[in-house]
């Protein structure tokens, strides 16, 4: 059988099949999908789910004239191979390759750059208002999952958009259930008679005629209503001011096309709700498609991992202290915005399952959810990504620190994230942490002192932050008491002469490292707030050279807190102070390997060395 898919280059050549060929080719593009993600790794089960609802959009609609959001973006793997990237697939999250994620600059078929959730409904709105005020014929699509649902942000775009005549078509693809019995033949045959341009056609005329007759219009409309809700779920999008149509099987391409295609010709918000499964045509992504959500290399016959990692990972190291902590106390809870997984909650929410609580992907809901039970006596943990933390930052000030409540922030995937890029990166936490009154904001130099840490945020009387990077540590071995450190207290981890490196977090390994060139002192400054003063000023007084060093940006950052802190003590020192703060540059650090992207920001240990020579040499 000839190949379609080596065909394709763009969808132009796409809309060139006839409608039966379109099953043949979801077949090659899903065995393509796995074989190159078992290849780069990457997500996989989400854009298993969507081969059929990919090839549909861009078979019905004119893209790239018409607009394709997609939410989150990590189910655009079959989008990006169907628009003049299926050669590059192979370079996919590597440096200089294609970006996990959609990008503006990337392709003009990626309308607008995502990589957090529940976004989409907002952009293709603009994108449709924009067309509308142009005299354009475009047509803007957004399509978001279930999960994005949960978030606010999607209903606060549904409920403007609703109350526009803007030529909005969001589709929803839920795929939180299997395919039951109500995504059948009679929803589909439903799908395509309420999406018809008929019955658009009587629907609209019938409400001009009976505009005239309040009462029978009120009864005309809760007749139909009545009528929808015996057999779809569509009540809620319909008060929105949705056209709403389905559930539709997401995986019958001539119930899709057939579907898109009257869609297309009806004005105003509309709203296709289909049914698909995650992992779809790869049995081990079915049966678990949390494992295949993101993943690395992998076998793609059985699914195996290819590689393994023999130290335990900072994830891994909160997993453990969250269920210690809760055996030793019973106030504990754990809340997580949708990443149960990710953040290392598993055996929590298995052992204490009523003291788990996934609020979706909802993170101010989750911060303000958290301040109202420490309000009560609870004491909280919200596991957060530092990326994710950026969208409840008023919740953070105004619902948390304001009122001073004991919530623990477990912040992951701090610094650079290597290959999911910039929409990832916990670039900014230090610094927009620091300015806020009442936080204590900790960095764990290894695994053992991220334990420590945790415990030490979880008995303050107070928000604490403890963020921590993702991957593996040093292997350092793990204390499985529930120790505390002193607040706001550093230590000295090497002693040297006249050079003195501050080490934040992560960067403590490659500052030692880097000391053996210069004889350098190094301080693990363990806190960024409160800052050791006392540490500094003894430091200040015996060194003439001080070298901050963090995977933070550098704006605002740790190093800017001992700047400041240097400004008060230099006036009494009888000798004059070098100082350099390294960090992260100014710039969206691309995707790449984790620690190629370090050495090109200078923070390696060569880096760091090589900074300090050329300080030293001026």
């Amino acid at each position: 059988m000839t190949s379609l898919l080596n065909t394709i280059d763009y969808p132009q050549q796409l809309r060139l099949l006839e409608r039966k060929q379109l099953g043949q080719l979801a077949q090659e593009l899903r065995l393509f999908l796995i074989e190159s993600v078992a290849q780069t790794g990457g997500h996989l089960a989400s854009n298993l789910g969507v081969v059929e609802l990919t090839i549909a959009l861009h078979y019905v609609f004119n893209t790239p004239e018409d607009k394709l959001v997609w939410d989150v973006g990590h189910q655009t793997y079959p989008h990006k191979i169907l628009t003049g990237r299926r050669a590059l697939m192979q370079t996919l999250r590597k440096p200089q390759g294609l970006a996990g994620f959609p990008r503006r600059s990337e392709s003009e078929y990626d309308t607008f750059g995502t990589g957090h959730s529940s976004t989409s409904i907002s952009a293709a709105l603009g994108m449709a208002v924009a067309a509308q005020r142009n005299n354009s014929t475009q047509r803007a699509v957004a399509i978001i999952g279930d999960g994005a649902m949960t978030a606010g942000m999607a209903f606060e775009a549904l409920n403007n958009a609703g109350n526009m005549d803007a030529n909005l078509l969001v589709v929803l693809n839920d795929n939180d259930m299997s395919i039951s019995n109500n995504v059948g033949a009679l929803n589909n045959y439903l799908a395509k008679l309420l999406s018809s341009r008929f019955y658009g056609t009587v629907r609209k005329s019938g409400k001009k005629v009976l505009s005239a007759v309040p009462p029978m219009m009120e009864f005309a409309k809760r007749a139909e209503e009545h009528v929808k809700g015996m057999v779809t779920p569509g009540t809620l999008f319909e008060e929105f001011g949705f056209n709403y149509i389905g559930p539709i099987d997401g995986h019958d391409l001539d119930t899709l096309v057939e579907t898109l295609n009257n869609i297309k010709q009806l004005p105003g918000p509309q709203f296709l709700h289909i049914v698909t499964q995650k992992g779809k045509g790869f049995e081990p992504a079915e049966d678990n498609p949390n494992k295949f959500h993101g993943v690395g290399k992998f076998d793609p016959f059985n699914g195996n991992a290819l590689h393994t990692h023999s130290k335990k990972t900072y994830t891994e190291v909160f997993g453990d202290w969250l269920v210690d902590m809760a055996d030793a106390d019973p106030h504990l809870t754990a809340i997580t915005p949708a990443m149960c997984d990710g953040s290392g909650l598993n055996a929590f929410a298995e052992k204490y399952p009523q003291r788990y609580f996934d609020v979706g992907i909802a993170e101010q809901h989750a911060l303000t959810f958290a301040a109202g039970m420490a309000c009560e006596g609870l004491k909280p943990v919200v596991a957060i990504y530092s990326t994710f933390l950026q969208r409840a930052y008023d919740q953070l000030i105004h619902d948390i620190a304001l009122q001073n409540l004991p919530v623990l922030l477990a912040i992951d995937r701090a610094g650079l994230v290597g290959a999911d890029g910039p929409t990832h990166a916990g670039s900014f936490d230090l610094t927009f942490l620091r300015c806020i009154p009442n936080m204590v904001i900790m960095t764990p130099s290894d695994e053992n002192e991220c334990r420590a840490m945790l415990t030490t945020g979880f008995k303050l009387n107070g928000v604490a932050a403890v963020r921590y990077p993702r991957g593996s540590g040093t292997g350092a071995a793990i204390s499985k008491a529930l120790n505390t450190i002193a607040l706001g207290k550093g230590q000295i981890a090497r002693h040297g002469e006249k050079i003195a490196i501050l080490a934040f977090g992560s960067m403590l390994s490659p500052a030692l490292k880097a000391a053996d060139a210069h004889n350098a002192t190094v301080a693990n400054m363990r806190f960024v707030k409160p800052l050791d003063i006392a540490l500094l000023e003894e430091i200040a007084q015996s060194h003439d050279t001080i070298i901050t060093v963090e995977e933070n940006c550098i704006t605002g950052g740790a190093g800017s807190a001992v700047m400041e802190a240097l400004q008060a003590i230099t006036p009494g020192l009888s000798h004059a102070i070098n100082t350099l703060s390294l960090g992260l540059p100014d710039t969206f650090i691309e995707h790449g390997v984790h620690e190629t992207m370090l050495a090109e920001c200078g923070l390696d240990a060569e880096g760091i060395a090589a900074s300090i020579a050329k300080l030293i040499t001026k």
